[in-house]
């Protein structure tokens, strides 16, 4: 049996309407996963589901804001009553910079000009939204005793980068909160693994009239479908706390199985 037949795993990702989050819901489906979307805009969560849906694939959609917990709760509730367990968690929902100043990329902002609500809406969303939906989600893998969490992150240069407080700071976070929980579901069936790009992606966090000045070195969405079909099949059963990325992806797995 192929290890990396999706067929009768159960998905959830976040952010899932649009750019790594839609690439690997599509990935994930494609292998066989049946899958919920989740996202906060409404009608473009219907639309794909639909589409998805039309190509004779097992998508579901919630709409969930992962900055509140009522919204959370909801989505377990419903994979409680509709599947019963949860194999494999996509945490991935995020805004960037663009939302704290449009320019960035060509004219840094220095951190004492962001904005305190700006601020607080990226961490909110990129760190304490990951940190919602896993805690909302662990007691459900915990009880089954099997499960897989993946965290999106980014390139560690990005954490560090001028100008690029809050996103940087948020990513670095996400990164330490995903190497604790690790370490605190060990031996409990669960694991957690991070997974980011390798570089600048062609999403909606590039703002479009950089994208044709950009063409031909942004990584593909796409370039997330492979890994993260490995990570929620059976063949990385017991790999947790790994960071990979998904543009090294093939000489990681090389390297990791020769280790």
């Amino acid at each position: 049996m192929n290890r990396q037949n999706l067929t009768g795993v159960r998905a959830l990702v976040t952010g899932a309407t649009s750019g790594l989050g839609l690439a690997m819901a599509q990935g994930l489906l494609t292998a066989g996963a049946s899958v919920v979307l989740t996202a906060r805009d409404a009608q473009k969560l219907d639309e794909q589901v639909l589409r998805l849906r039309q190509a004779g694939l097992d998508a579901h959609g919630i709409t969930m804001d992962v900055r509140e917990e009522s919204d959370v709760d909801k989505a377990v509730d419903w994979v409680r009553a509709t599947w019963g367990r949860l194999d494999v968690l996509v945490n991935n929902a995020g805004i960037g910079m663009r939302t704290v100043n449009p320019q960035f990329m060509v004219a840094p902002q220095p951190f004492y000009e962001v904005s305190v609500q700006g601020f607080r809406d990226v961490i909110d969303t990129n760190l304490t939204g990951y940190f919602l939906v896993a805690r909302a989600f662990a007691p459900l893998m915990v009880a089954q005793g099997y499960g897989k969490m993946i965290n999106i992150s980014m390139n560690h240069e990005t954490m560090k980068r001028r100008g690029f407080i809050p996103y940087g700071p948020s990513r670095a976070g996400a990164e330490s909160l995903s190497a604790i929980m690790a370490q605190d579901l060990l031996s409990t069936g669960v694991t957690v693994n991070m997974l980011l790009p390798g570089g600048a992606t062609e999403t909606g966090m590039i703002p479009e009239g950089l994208k044709s000045q950009l063409k031909g070195t942004l990584l593909q969405p796409e370039i997330m479908a492979d890994p993260i079909v490995f990570l929620a099949s059976r063949a990385s059963d017991g790999i947790t706390g790994e960071r990979i990325v998904a543009a090294e992806f093939e000489r990681w797995r090389t390297d990791f199985y020769q280790k």
